[in-house]
């Protein structure tokens, strides 16, 4: 069915979730209250943009002509092939770091000189699922599965290799039995040094990872020079995008739980009987939404307890969507009486996605930030995922920085998905480089486009 999305929330909707059972969805029609203005009015719509690949770049599926959405007047070229390209990061020379995880190696791009392809070289290989990247002045942080390593990193050579993270749960881990759905893990420095990596759920509901050891579902913080990591914010399924904002804040974007039951005791699917608890694709399709969420010391995400919930008018099938400032909601599988943990009193989410959007790399465009009318923001590599019909499209999504604050999300790049769902690429990550175009890695068609503005 088609839905209204609102770029703003409305305070009302906290009614969504108490610790007593859920209500009733709220009738259509019977909320009201102003939604906030989205502050994507002056960005104009995207056109049909045709990628174009650099001298030997060309190669499957760009051996044909492939179309993207795009800003007016901006262009996309492949800048390079990177099979399995994951998450990114500039090194202080000016060197593009791009993760492999399957491939166990992170790989270095030197950028050329015009129209050249950079370039590429293997920069460290042999690790364990390498996956987040992050530097801080002549520092590398390169998060394993089971551990975060620092290098010396000096005009291209790693060296000095520590660890200062270790015994980081993985699919390898005796408890585990090889049963771990999310393994990677991604890493970010705070301003002060201290190390954040998140470490993703066993499972879609998985919850005896919040009293494991340490903590799974979670962010954790180690000092800056390593050591015991402690858990900093619970309740975080898969974290897998990891940020520091430009005021110094950490940030994640959370890759949510799957099939979620209907928690409200009302007929959903329109047959007369009551849903609750019932698997329905229609509700499936747009809950629980995708925390873009600014973390503290002791925060909870709620999972798998509490669910973010889009809807301005709580459970009712034609419900209006929102994902600015969203309350949480019990889940009826594993909270039904409120008694595991209080929805209403965690803190709403300041920004989301849309139902398995699968956000992955995150990123932040500093001042000046982008061109045109974006300037600073947060880029969320939108991956998309299969648990829904049709599947959510991947797409660049932009978060304005505004006022130390994000604004609601808006679509940079699209046009990866065909009509019947079949996709040529998959954007992982998204980052500014320091000409101010943006660096985009795709594990799908396995590429590096460079995305830059007139």
């Amino acid at each position: 069915m088609a839905r209204a999305v609102v770029a703003g929330g409305l305070g009302f909707a906290l009614a969504a979730c108490s610790s007593d059972q859920p209500a009733a969805p709220a009738p259509a029609g019977s909320a009201s209250a102003a939604a906030e203005p989205s502050s994507s009015a002056a960005v104009p719509a995207l056109v049909a943009t045709t990628v174009r690949p650099l001298a030997g770049t060309g190669a499957s599926p760009f051996d044909q002509e492939r179309q993207v959405q795009a800003p007016p007047g901006w262009t996309v070229t492949v800048w390079a092939r990177v099979p399995s390209a994951r998450l990114l990061a500039w090194t202080p020379d000016d060197r593009l770091l791009v993760s492999r995880p399957k491939s166990g190696d992170v790989v270095e791009l030197v950028p050329g000189q015009g129209d050249s392809p950079p370039t590429q070289r293997t920069l460290v290989a042999g690790l364990n699922q390498p996956h987040g990247l992050a530097f801080t002045d002549d520092t590398l942080y390169v998060a394993e599965s089971d551990q975060v390593d620092a290098f010396t990193y000096r005009a291209g050579v790693l060296s000095d290799k520590r660890v200062v993270i270790d015994n980081l749960p993985d699919a390898k881990s005796p408890e585990l039995g090889g049963a771990y759905a999310h393994a990677l893990k991604s890493v970010a420095v705070g301003k002060d040094g201290t190390i954040y990596v998140s470490v993703g759920s066993t499972g879609n509901v998985s919850a005896e990872d919040r009293d494991a050891d340490p903590e799974r579902a979670s962010i954790l913080r180690a000092p800056a020079e390593g050591g015991e990591p402690t858990t900093f914010a619970r309740g975080v399924r898969n974290g897998t995008g990891l940020a520091v904002d430009p005021d110094g804040a950490v940030w994640t974007a959370v890759n949510n739980r799957d099939n979620t039951e209907y928690p409200y005791d009302g007929d959903y699917d329109g047959d007369g009987e009551s849903d609750q608890g019932e698997v329905l694709q229609e509700y499936v399709n747009d809950h629980p939404l995708e925390p873009l969420a600014r973390l503290e010391q002791g925060r909870d995400l709620g999972w798998p307890y509490c669910n973010p919930d889009p809807d301005l008018q709580p459970g009712a099938p034609d419900s209006p969507l929102s994902y600015t400032e969203r309350p949480f909601v019990r889940d009826i599988q594993k909270n039904a009486d409120g008694s595991k943990l209080d929805c209403a009193a965690l803190p709403p989410v300041e920004q989301g996605m849309g139902a398995h959007s699968a956000p992955l790399g995150l990123s932040f465009a500093t001042e000046p930030g982008l061109a045109g009318e974006y300037g600073p923001g947060a880029l969320v590599g939108v991956h998309g995922s299969w648990n829904r019909t049709p599947p959510r499209a991947p797409e660049v999504s932009f978060f304005a920085w505004r006022d130390g604050a994000l604004g609601p999300q808006q679509t940079l790049l699209t046009g990866f998905q065909a009509e019947n769902g079949s996709r040529w690429g998959r954007p992982v990550m998204a980052v500014q480089g320091p000409d101010r175009a943006l660096y985009v890695s795709d594990d799908l068609s396995g590429s590096i486009y460079r995305v830059t503005a007139p």
